[in-house]
């Protein structure tokens, strides 16, 4: 089974880095044009070297990068605008940004909720707004929204984001259902402990003398399968759902995280 996605552009928040990168990688790699977005000019430079490598240097794949803060509408415009000047449409959204913030509930402000919801929630409402009309009228789209396997079963202390990633569950479904009779899949894949750039954050927030691969495989004795995940696999599986194969699944939340969850 060869999953191929030739001709189709693809459009990825928080593109330079971990998760994102890697689908940007596996997307290019399968024939798809990729634009990807974050806010680091520098970050985006290099990654856009890495995603033009992984093309194998196909000439029909294009890739460009755009400096964009998604938590505010007026980038979010702006960075659309510059992707389908470059590219004249966009096939496929991929709304990845995001981080783990998290603190007990009581010393969560009003701003704090506020960044958080913008970053993850209104960056994927708003950006889906733009790209919806074109897939609606070609009759096909793929939106995956990437989400975090705790919004399902939100443990104490984990707010904000589990509590956006929630709401971020609901819209996909909402999206999945509106989008269905018009050819537009929809589908949320739901983040574990995935070695990603987080990860590799927290492994040095940590401090301590252990080294990264140390500090994984003890996180990753914990989960059911032994070992934390990889980015390609969960870059492969973003890419079958974007392509013809799974041309029948759409409203799905998809744990990505080797059987940790409590609710499937």
């Amino acid at each position: 089974m060869q999953v191929r996605l030739d001709g189709r552009t693809a459009l990825i928040t928080g593109g330079s880095k971990g998760l994102g990168l890697a689908m940007a990688a596996e997307f290019a790699a399968s024939g798809a044009n990729v634009a990807i977005l974050a806010r680091d000019p520098v970050a985006l430079a290099s990654a856009q070297k890495v995603i033009e490598a992984a093309a194998g240097g196909r000439t029909a794949v294009k890739v460009a990068s755009f400096s964009a803060d998604v938590s505010k509408a007026s980038d979010i415009a702006s960075a659309y605008g510059q992707v389908v000047a470059a590219f004249g449409k966009v096939d496929i959204l991929i709304n990845n940004a995001g981080t783990a913030r998290t603190m007990p509930a009581e010393q969560i402000t009003d701003e704090i909720w506020q960044e958080d919801l913008d970053l993850k929630l209104f960056a994927a409402i708003r950006l889906t707004r733009l790209v919806w009309p074109a897939m609606k009228e070609q009759r096909w789209g793929r939106i995956i929204n990437v989400l975090a396997a705790a919004a399902k079963a939100p443990p104490p202390g984990s707010a904000p984001t589990t509590v956006s990633r929630a709401a971020g569950l609901a819209f996909t479904k909402v999206l999945a259902g509106e989008g269905a009779p018009y050819g537009i899949l929809v589908n949320g894949l739901l983040v574990g402990r995935i070695v990603s750039d987080q990860i590799v954050q927290m492994h040095r927030a940590a401090g301590g003398n252990e080294s990264l691969e140390e500090f994984v495989a003890k996180f990753g004795a914990s989960i059911p399968v032994g070992r934390m995940g990889k980015p390609e696999e969960f870059a492969a599986m973003a890419c079958f759902l974007c392509s013809e194969l799974a041309g029948f699944t759409t409203g799905t939340a998809i744990n990505m995280d080797g059987g940790a969850s409590p609710v499937v």
